[in-house]
């Protein structure tokens, strides 16, 4: 039976397969008594695998014992609101085009007009061929004014040819997929006595949660997990996601984290991780985001105390560089220190009822959905358990994301699917084995069109 999923977000709220149920013919076995409960003891028999992908043991088969109860209570949290909160779009290109430097000269966040001498310093004037400046900088009285009945194409008397510099960007499709299996003998003796009842809608439901919970860790991924030495394991790790760590991140964090202890220059996963979308991040890069590590590094004695003037500089950065940032993700911990911070001074956070949705987190007027969370100016502040901390201390607090959705997204080529063959849908040769195998896969990946716009708080106390 092939079930889909056509939204991350249906993955809690998709109806797997059939009810337990139990059957005529078990009803007649049992009555004959020819058959007896289960136990750890019949695994083997059964043909249930013992052992999972790490080798460990697995103990499927205390899903039909019949000593218990059939409700399945989860001990783990397998929140994923870094993977809901970002908006999806779907995979149209491979790539896209981005504006990265002024027709003048210049990728800042401002116009610079420092320049005093017109043959070292840019111009709205130019020099005779287009994005021929020498520098960003430009002179306050070269930027446009031109005399009457200026000669066309003379930079001498006024004007001159000049072009912005655009950049192309491309990635490509991610493909995440998770497979399990279950035979026949364990999907028929699970209806039978106190058993779990259908096992195969168990497992999907246990499955569907571990493969979005994957995605939500290769979103929040650390950049020091990029640091490898292997070359294959550099390859593997570039087949998931890239990390909104990765994409909200600048030349000079990644020098800082190199230089202190941190990152390994010497690892061949330094390139890996300055190198985004086919380009190489480089000083006063159009791909740097606004990140704040503290300026100094990150040495063992160079975290700082989170403080309000700190959140508020990240804030005023990101909007003078035009960004509007829609969402804060952050740890527990960090959400409490500011918690503390604005208690202290008899101020308290604001709450604001949102819902995540497939064009991100967006706000509900008019109807009683969605859940509230902490803002901070208006902006909703979503707790990720699995937030990196980044930092020499071992007591760093964890990282803050301000993310503009609107120019980050999840570009999904094939959304989240279920996959089942086997001996139920009459085809165990398809599976080879008397039972099913099962698949969820997704085919995705992060893009940016605007990386000033994101930012980035870490090195904090």
């Amino acid at each position: 039976m092939t079930g889909y999923i056509n939204t991350i977000g249906d993955l809690e709220a998709q109806t797997y397969g059939l009810t337990g149920h139990t059957g005529i013919n078990n009803q007649l076995l049992k009555q004959a008594g020819s058959i007896a409960g289960l136990h750890t003891g019949h695994d083997a028999a059964l043909g249930v695998s013992t052992t999972n992908s790490a080798g460990a043991a697995s103990s499927l088969g205390a899903l039909y014992n019949q000593v218990y109860g059939q409700k399945v209570w989860s001990m783990l949290n397998r929140e994923c609101n870094a993977l809901s909160v970002i908006s999806k779009r779907p995979y149209t290109s491979s790539g896209w085009r981005v504006l990265s430097e002024r027709p003048a000269g210049g990728s800042g966040n401002f116009l610079d007009l420092t320049g005093v001498n017109r043959a070292t310093d840019a111009d709205s004037i130019g020099s005779g061929t287009e994005n021929s400046q020498v520098a960003g900088t430009m002179r306050p009285d070269l930027i446009g004014g031109v005399p009457e009945n200026a000669a066309l194409s003379t930079p001498a008397d006024g004007l001159a040819s000049i072009a912005p510099k655009y950049e192309q960007l491309f990635t490509s499709p991610k493909i995440v997929a998770h497979q399990f299996e279950f035979s026949e003998l364990a999907m028929e003796m699970a209806q039978i006595d106190d058993g779990i009842g259908d096992i195969r809608a168990q497992m999907r439901e246990d499955m569907g949660k571990h493969h979005a919970e994957t995605q939500n860790a290769m979103l929040v991924m650390p950049l020091e997990n990029y640091n490898l030495s292997a070359t294959n394991q550099i390859g593997n790790i570039q087949r998931n996601y890239t990390s909104l760590m990765k994409v909200v991140s600048s030349k000079s964090e990644l020098d800082a984290m190199a230089a202190g202890t941190v990152l390994t220059a010497s690892n061949s996963g330094v390139a890996a991780i300055e190198s985004i979308y086919g380009k190489a991040r480089s000083a006063s890069s159009f791909l740097d985001a606004q990140v704040d590590f503290g300026g100094v590094g990150y040495g063992s004695a160079n975290s700082r105390q989170l403080t309000l003037t700190v959140l508020n500089k990240t804030l005023r950065d990101l909007r003078v560089a035009g960004g509007s940032p829609k969402v804060i993700l952050t740890g527990y911990d960090t959400l409490q220190t500011i918690s503390d911070l604005l208690q202290a001074q008899e101020r308290f956070m604001d709450r604001k009822e949102i819902v995540p949705t497939v064009n991100g987190v967006r706000g509900v007027k008019g109807q009683e959905v969605g859940f509230r969370v902490s803002t901070y100016y208006d902006i909703p502040m979503i707790p990720v358990a699995a937030m990196p901390s980044t930092g020499a201390d071992t007591s760093c607090i964890s990282d803050m994301l301000f993310l503009d959705t609107d120019h980050l997204w999840l570009s999904v080529m094939k959304p989240t699917q279920y996959f089942e063959d086997g001996i139920s849908n009459g085809n165990p040769f398809g599976v080879g084995h008397l039972g099913n195998k099962a698949l969820y896969r997704t085919i995705a990946e992060v893009g940016c069109s605007y990386f000033k716009g994101q930012g980035k708080i870490t090195n904090l106390l």
